[in-house]
């Protein structure tokens, strides 16, 4: 399948100057830009192996070299390539940033599995790490993100709006209500502010109860402090500024070291002011 979006060319003007760094784990760890010249953005949908393996590039640089991510490509894969058994079944969206005296190159990629999708690959990502059983029918209308991460020198408003733009668009065009994903918090303090992050999430931003999920393994939050004040990380602030709902607890990844909250995200829950940005009021 073809995503319907193809091309779409945006300027450092057209978006909002919001800073919305990087995905960590199932998203790259948070960091702003250093300063950079006048750039042009150019979102693509991949439609060759050599312009996926670009993506698996920038995915690596991040994960492994960045973040220490212990991967377990499928056999056959070029070193320094960060690639899955979902990765077939994945349409993947690319930034190339174009500057001055710069060749274009890909800052910025996520991977989005349809439910068609999903099926063919025997389920979602996500079913590697929480019991979706309860989701049932929802599954026939879900997508799942994942895979996010943007350039260390590239992490700004621009870079991440013009992602989520495209992404917008392309459930809006596939006829997809909401999405379903992973925003990651680091474990390098034992997860005491990932546990602290979870108290904090069921007060105000919890799921209903017909969307709940457990953990297949559980971050074990009990063993924790959770009385720290936590800041959740600049993705996963993003995603709940436009309307994101936790699904429940979060997992523990420990190839990436990361707690994982599960999020799902109905298009119709986006504020006003991001339903402008993103879908152009649609």
């Amino acid at each position: 399948m073809q995503p319907l979006l193809s091309t779409v060319d945006v300027c450092t003007d057209d978006l909002p100057g919001q800073a919305a760094p990087a995905a960590p784990a199932q998203g790259a760890a948070g960091a702003r830009a250093s300063a950079m010249p006048p750039t042009r953005w150019r979102v693509e949908w991949a439609r060759s192996l050599e312009q996926v393996r670009e993506a698996q590039r920038l995915r690596h640089r991040v994960f492994a070299v960045e973040l220490g991510a212990r991967l377990s490509p499928p056999a056959g894969t070029p070193d320094g390539h960060d690639a899955d058994e979902f990765d077939p079944h994945c349409e993947h969206l690319l930034v190339r940033a174009s500057a001055a005296g710069r060749p274009p190159s890909v800052v910025g990629t996520y991977r989005v599995l349809t439910p068609e999708a999903a099926r063919r690959a025997g389920g979602f990502y996500s079913d590697g790490e929480f019991d979706l059983g309860p989701l049932g029918a929802q599954r026939r209308h879900l997508a799942e993100f994942g895979r996010a991460c943007v350039h260390p020198a590239w992490r700004h408003g621009g870079v991440v709006l013009a992602l989520w733009s495209a992404l917008a668009e392309f459930l809006v065009r596939q006829g997809l209500p909401a999405v379903i994903g992973c925003a990651s918090v680091g474990l390098g303090d034992g997860g005491h502010r990932a546990a602290s992050l979870w108290r904090q999430l069921q007060r105000d931003h919890l799921a209903a109860p017909t969307w709940r999920v457990e953990p297949l393994r559980p971050l074990p939050v009990a063993q924790l402090r959770q009385d720290l004040p936590a800041e959740p990380p600049a993705l996963l602030k993003g995603y709940l500024r436009c309307g994101a709902r936790v699904l429940g607890p979060p997992a523990w990844d420990p190839d990436f070291n990361v707690a994982d909250f599960p999020l799902v995200l109905r298009l119709a829950d986006l504020p006003p002011r991001y339903r402008r940005h993103l879908l152009g009021g649609a």
